[in-house]
């Protein structure tokens, strides 16, 4: 049976930017390692697959699949799955409930005019679920996954564990410019990660002027396979909930995936007891795929 297929960037303006996402629709009856073998195949860091919704209030299930596995949420492949949604309806704008294993996600998308190149350009957002917080790690031990010494740890916010659907150790720095210096060592990296089951380290930065809102951040994690993430809405937003919760501030504009040369950008606010991430949506191919029944 053919299906629609669409890729897109995501919390990019521009194509070939971002975060690459592959979304197959009408995805009921696909078994899982289609799926899961599909993912592998685009080689993507997220492929998802949009089902009927399973719960009371859902206009969509989307199945999230990354090469090596599937996950219960995910930041980019929400909002690059809502556009994907819109435009096979034929709307500009909608809002949609999305489910995913973390629960049910509210999710907005709109055409937002054109990229410099002429194509569409679309604007998303999605409210995560309440975050939950972990433990906090040794800084010293977080610093030295990623090849930095113990004084490049923020002073005042340790490393932590938080998740809004899918968990990821923060890792704030004292200095934007120890991002520059990071050198990722992955078996490290295993051992920090592995015992509180987070999916990535995410290693990042916001401008410590109060009146400021902007930051940086990379992200690191074998589920990717560059090891390395160049837009993660599913860190982004467990970051802004822990810097609101150490009334840091409730806001931050994160750049992320430059020196990956796919430069994007990730807004978050707390809304209400939530996080609302949001960025630019580039739709890149529209397409169609034959998945076999079976494998």
């Amino acid at each position: 049976m053919k299906r629609r297929v669409a890729f897109l960037d995501v919390f990019a303006a521009r194509p070939l930017a971002g975060n690459g996402l592959a979304v197959v629709d009408d995805a009921d009856g696909v078994p899982d390692r289609v799926m899961h073998a599909y993912a592998r195949e685009t080689r993507l860091s997220e492929t998802t697959f949009v089902q009927a919704a399973t719960e009371d209030g859902a206009d969509y299930r989307n199945r999230i699949w990354t090469p090596g596995e599937e996950l219960p949420f995910a930041g980019h492949p929400t909002l690059g799955t809502a556009v994907a949604v819109a435009r096979w309806r034929g709307a500009d704008e909608a809002s949609f409930v999305q489910q995913t294993g973390a629960g049910l996600q509210p999710v907005e998308a709109r055409r937002d005019g054109q990229t410099a190149s002429g194509g569409e350009l679309w604007h998303a957002s999605m409210l995560q679920e309440p975050v939950s917080f972990g433990d906090e790690l040794d800084p010293a031990a977080a610093m030295a996954a990623v090849g930095l010494e113990p004084g490049d740890a923020h002073p005042d916010v340790p490393p932590r564990i938080a998740s809004t659907g899918v968990a990821h150790a923060i890792a704030p720095l004292a200095d934007g410019s120890a991002l520059d210096r990071v050198v990722p060592d992955y078996p490290a990296i295993d051992r920090l990660i592995g015992r509180p089951d987070a999916v990535t380290l995410y290693v990042c930065w916001w401008d410590p002027d109060r009146n400021a809102a902007e930051g940086r951040a990379r992200a690191f994690s074998r589920i990717v396979e560059i090891g390395e993430d160049p837009a993660t809405g599913s860190a982004a937003g467990p970051l802004c909930a822990y810097l609101a919760e150490r009334g840091v501030r409730e806001q931050l504009t994160l750049s992320q995936g430059s020196e990956m040369g796919r430069p994007s950008t990730l807004v978050t606010r707390m809304d209400g007891e939530r996080v609302r991430v949001s960025g630019a949506v580039v739709p890149l191919v529209d397409g169609t795929i034959e998945l076999p029944d079976s494998l």
